[in-house]
């Protein structure tokens, strides 16, 4: 395994202890790893642009010779790019920005100066959530059996006997089963969420959880939570909530 990761800060001194200590932490952890360091939040935006994809990224907020923000670059990542699997760690001089992270849905935030503690913290939250998409949906047409990354399942859909799997990429695939079991064989584990009759859904794409709906992540839909599953859903969100913050 090899961690992609990016350091986003204008101060020199921060990016050259933050890539010591990940470099310490991770060859502790027996962990591959690629590190890229910018100094400018305009690099940082046209190296995604060019198409590098990173695993984690540590992402100051404020930049001294710089219009863009921290904050703006962390809504392109998930607005513009329509990625919601980066984890982002925010750090920062100021604990003020905290509320304002929240659409952004960072993995953690980190106050400096930064210490191997808190970074390692940062570290162990991530190895916890990419247990969650490691694994592989599997599912059968006819004789053919094929495998989907969990990571790319936003939700599945029942229509009669087909079931429809819709990906991140806005792609569909349709197959024969039932919801139901295949909610408690393979999916149930991986942090998904029986809503309806008709739909699982990814926790992982959750943007907004109301008391009757859930809207999702990049594609925007948003699907209905059926009354007799509400309160059940509601605190099986709260538990993965908790769980992920352990």
């Amino acid at each position: 395994m090899t961690l992609f990761i990016a350091i986003c800060d204008d101060e020199i001194q921060i990016c050259g202890s933050l890539e010591k200590i990940l470099i310490d932490i991770l060859d502790k952890l027996n962990i591959g790893y690629e590190i890229d360091v910018f100094s400018t939040p305009e690099e940082l935006c046209l190296r995604i642009n060019e198409g590098s994809n990173y695993d984690l990224m540590f992402l100051d907020i404020e930049f001294a010779k710089s219009n863009i923000t921290g904050i703006e670059v962390g809504q392109f990542i998930r607005d513009t790019n329509h990625n919601h699997l980066m984890s982002i760690v925010y750090i920062s001089w100021h604990a003020t920005y905290a509320l304002q992270l929240f659409k952004i849905r960072p993995l953690d935030f980190l106050v400096k100066p930064l210490n191997e503690l808190k970074v390692e913290s940062a570290i162990t939250a991530y190895l916890k959530t990419m247990h969650f998409w490691s694994g592989n949906f599997t599912y059968t047409k006819g004789h053919d059996t094929f495998n989907i990354k969990i990571k790319d399942i936003t939700y599945l859909e029942s229509d009669d006997r087909k079931l429809i799997i819709h990906l991140s990429n806005g792609q569909k695939e349709v197959f024969y089963g039932t919801l139901k079991e295949i909610y408690h064989a393979q999916l149930e584990r991986y942090d998904f969420l029986f809503i309806h009759a008709k739909y699982v859904v990814n926790y992982d794409y959750i943007a907004v959880m109301k008391y009757d709906v859930v809207t999702l992540f990049g594609c925007h839909t948003t699907l209905p939570i059926s009354q007799p599953k509400r309160k059940e859903v509601r605190t099986h969100y709260m538990d993965i909530l908790a769980k992920r913050r352990k």
